[in-house]
C-alpha cells in the first residue's frame, strides 16, 4: 500500500465529522455561511420531524411546546458536542480557529433563531389547540416565520464577521472555547437583533 493513502495515526474521526458539520468545512467558497445553513436546517429540524408524526404533536401531554422543547435540548446538545469536537479538530489542525471547522456557525446560527424567536407567536399556537397547553403548540400548527428566519441568517453573519465587544474577545479562550464562545455571543446579538424588529414591527 502507498505510504500516502494510509490513514493519519490518531486522526479524530468522529470529532473532525462533528467540526466540520459532516463535510461543509470542506466546501471550497465560505465555508462559515454553509454552517450557518446547516445551523437553520438543524433549528428547522424539530418542525419537519413534527410534521411528520403531527399525531405525535396533538397526544403530547408535556406542559410546553413539543418543538420549543426540542429546540433548546437540540442546541444544548449541539453546543455540548461541538465545544469537544472543536478543541479535538483545533488540535489536530494545529490551529486556534481553523476554517474547516464550521460546527461554531452551526451552534451560533441555531442559538440565534432559538432565542431570537424566528417561530410564530405564542398566542397563535394556544388558538390552534384551545389553550391545551400552557404554551400551546402553535409552532406546529403555524409553521416558522420565514421572513425572520431570512433576517435571523442575515443577523447572525454580520455579528459573527464584525464581532463586536464582547464577540473577538471571546476567540482568545483556549481551545473550544475560543472558537464556540465568540459565535454564541454573535448568536446573541443577531437574537436580540431579531427581538428588535419584531417589536418596531408589531
Amino acid at each position: 500500500m502507498n505510504p500516502t493513502t494510509e490513514p493519519t495515526p490518531g486522526k479524530p474521526r468522529v470529532a473532525l465529522l462533528v467540526a466540520t458539520a459532516f463535510g461543509l468545512g470542506y466546501l471550497p467558497k465560505a465555508p462559515g455561511t454553509w454552517g450557518s445553513l446547516g445551523g437553520a436546517a438543524l433549528a428547522l429540524s424539530p418542525w419537519w420531524l413534527f410534521m411528520l408524526c403531527r399525531r405525535c404533536a396533538v397526544l403530547w401531554s408535556g406542559p410546553a411546546d413539543p418543538v420549543l422543547l426540542f429546540e433548546g435540548l437540540l442546541a444544548l446538545i449541539t453546543a455540548a458536542v461541538g465545544l469537544w469536537a472543536a478543541s479535538r479538530a483545533a488540535e489536530f489542525f494545529g490551529a486556534q480557529d481553523p476554517p474547516k471547522v464550521v460546527i461554531d456557525e452551526v451552534s451560533g446560527q441555531q442559538i440565534t433563531l432559538v432565542l431570537g424567536g424566528f417561530w410564530p407567536g405564542i398566542h397563535m399556537a394556544a388558538a390552534s389547540f384551545g389553550n391545551r397547553h400552557p404554551l400551546g403548540i402553535g409552532l406546529l400548527a403555524a409553521g416558522p416565520n420565514w421572513k425572520y428566519l431570512l433576517l435571523g441568517l442575515i443577523l447572525f453573519r454580520v455579528f459573527d464577521i464584525w464581532k463586536p465587544f464582547p464577540v473577538r474577545q471571546a476567540e482568545s479562550l483556549p481551545g473550544g472555547w475560543g472558537i464556540m464562545a465568540d459565535d454564541w455571543l454573535a448568536a446573541i446579538y443577531a437574537a436580540l437583533g431579531l427581538w428588535l424588529v419584531r417589536a418596531l414591527a408589531f
